[in-house]
């Protein structure tokens, strides 16, 4: 921080082609390694990941500058690994949207991640590992 600033979007670090991308994966956190490490073995140049740093306040204008490179992105999808009601989806659909609409006006903005839940972990290796996995491949709209 000391030589560099804080960056509240940060956009696709491999070298992609705008052109080819028919689908934008927005994130924030953990989750984007595990998009990241996916995608890089699946060898897909049709996907970018996009990293929200911030949510509040939220940077529209900075994530429409992001997005717009991507003129043929089809679809768009929010991935979090907290379930639905825990993470950042319910509390900034609305910016997602919003951004998307001023983008791309026929896109809605989908979901990827673990469903409602009361407890913030399901308390397992094993099925938190492959609850993991069905988010990634989810975000990827891969066969589970």
């Amino acid at each position: 921080m000391v030589a560099g600033s804080f960056k509240t979007v940060l956009p696709e670090v491999d070298n992609i082609a705008p052109e080819d991308v028919k689908r934008v994966v927005l994130c924030g956190g953990k989750v984007y390694y595990d998009l990241l490490e996916k995608r890089r073995d699946l060898k897909r140049n049709d996907i970018v990941l996009i990293r929200i740093e911030q949510l509040y306040p939220f940077p529209e204008e900075k994530l429409i500058q992001t997005l717009q490179p991507y003129v043929n992105a089809s679809s768009l999808v929010w991935c979090q690994e907290e379930p639905m009601n825990q993470g950042a989806w319910y509390s900034s659909r609305h910016h997602f949207q919003r951004v998307v609409s001023r983008w791309k006006p026929a896109l809605d903005v989908n979901y990827a991640g673990r469903p409602s839940s009361a407890a913030p972990a399901c308390g397992s290796p094993y099925l938190h590992a492959k609850q993991q996995a069905a988010l990634v491949a989810q975000a990827f709209q891969l066969e589970q």
